[in-house]
């Protein structure tokens, strides 16, 4: 429990913060999904459009401190990877 007016405010923020999070996470795993059921679905325009949504969701997450950076590269390399056996 807060006892002090700043650490109320900074427990508000908290809360902000964190609900924000969680739906910026939720948004990010929705746009990996897209990209692999477009990979498997073997559609190279929708996959290359939604990897290009998704980098920018892992990036964002990535930058807010809810993923670590090295996490965020390496799911993107994994989709970037996946998304080039498409085109062979």
């Amino acid at each position: 429990m807060a006892n002090h007016k700043s650490s109320e405010k900074r427990a508000k923020q908290d809360i902000k913060k964190n609900l924000n999070n969680k739906v910026n996470e939720s948004k990010t795993k929705t746009a990996v999904k897209k990209v692999r059921d477009a990979i498997t679905a073997a559609d190279k325009t929708l996959a290359a459009d939604s990897f290009k949504g998704a980098q920018a969701a892992l990036r964002k997450l990535a930058k807010a401190g809810v993923i670590k950076p090295n996490a965020a590269a390496r799911k993107t390399s994994r989709l970037a990877k996946a998304l080039k056996t498409l085109s062979k």
